[in-house]
């Protein structure tokens, strides 16, 4: 009985021992194998792995002890994956405290106005930190993983910053601008003028896309809005470079030729009556804003001075004057 009793006593003297050893280690600082450290979690890692890393690394003597102190405090599975940096010396509780709170270091792209889609692949490509899940898919493929409706990917991404932990997927980035572009789109079409001469958000997208290409000074957006406007009402052809361009693809030098015009294509403004098929880039919010309510003008025509802004006229006549104005100008 006696023999029992001491060896229950001893059991309990040494699990308090152990239980105060374990407070003051994690409650004790941790000397960084250099300052500042930094380390990264990848997507995926579980609490074993991370803590292997970081014993691996030195930041921890044993990868037991972060283990256990996850699992006490029930953060087993609650570590965020991305960048990490530490400044100075950290306990291990604040340590977990860091990697389970979501505070890792935010990568960031952006996505320009008046870009297209395949500029917008290539810079999701070209980022270090994004993982690249769409090499080799089509466009329509593309559009299936996001969930898109749509058959044709141009135009429908929102440009913007967008902000992302280290080994994002770029199919999390694309769904994330896709809906943005699809709430701002059904908002400015729910506050459109009346009496438009577009039938759908997605011809709004258009047109939107259409006078950000054309736009030089944010001054200008709304008349230049007003003139295609006015000339879909009236059933006159839109006349814009940027869609003729857009639709030669690699075959535009960087020279629009007389004959461009004139050579039929889905996308030639000059030929065909309407909108194109599609967006050509992907349009600011002010582009779309100003697709739905557009100035109230008597412009049908514009050229662009050469200095950002556009000369408005309301007949053909002034039209050719202002062009061969600004044409002499810039000769």
């Amino acid at each position: 009985m006696h023999t029992l009793k001491r060896l229950l006593f001893y059991a309990f003297f040494a699990t308090i021992l152990l239980i105060g050893w374990f407070y003051l280690h994690v409650h004790s600082s941790i000397t960084l194998p250099v300052k500042p450290y930094e380390f990264s979690i990848r997507h995926g890692s579980n609490l074993k792995q991370t803590a292997q890393q970081l014993a691996d690394a030195g930041v921890i003597h044993t990868k037991w002890s972060l283990i256990l102190l996850a699992r006490y405090l029930n953060l087993e599975s609650a570590i965020k994956a991305g960048d990490y940096l530490l400044t100075e010396n950290i306990t291990q509780i604040a340590l977990l405290n860091y990697l389970t709170k979501g505070d890792a270091k935010q990568h960031e792209i952006r996505i320009l106005e008046g870009s297209t889609f395949a500029q917008l692949r290539k810079t999701l490509n070209e980022h270090p930190a994004i993982q690249n899940h769409t090499a080799g898919l089509s466009d329509p493929e593309i559009l299936r993983l996001i969930g898109a409706a749509e058959s044709a990917a141009e135009g429908l991404f929102f440009p913007d910053t967008y902000f992302f932990v280290r080994d994002s997927s770029d199919i999390e980035i694309l769904q994330r601008a896709y809906r943005t572009m699809q709430n701002h789109l059904q908002t400015s079409w729910e506050s459109r003028t009346g009496s438009l001469p577009l039938t759908s958000p997605y011809e709004a997208l258009i047109l939107a896309s259409i006078i950000e290409k054309e736009t030089g000074l944010e001054s200008d957006r709304a008349e230049i809005a007003g003139v295609f406007t006015n000339r879909l009402r009236k059933g006159m052809r839109l006349q814009t470079d940027p869609t003729i361009i857009y639709g030669m693809g690699e075959q535009f030098n960087g020279n629009l030729r007389k004959q461009d015009l004139l050579a039929d294509q889905e996308y030639n403004t000059y030929t065909r009556a309407g909108l194109p098929p599609t967006p050509i880039a992907l349009p600011s919010l002010a582009s779309i804003r100003a697709a739905v309510n557009p100035a109230e003008t008597d412009a049908l025509y514009f050229v662009a001075k050469g200095n950002g802004e556009s000369q408005f006229s309301t007949n053909l006549a002034d039209h050719n004057k202002a062009v061969n104005k600004y044409q002499k100008l810039h000769k």
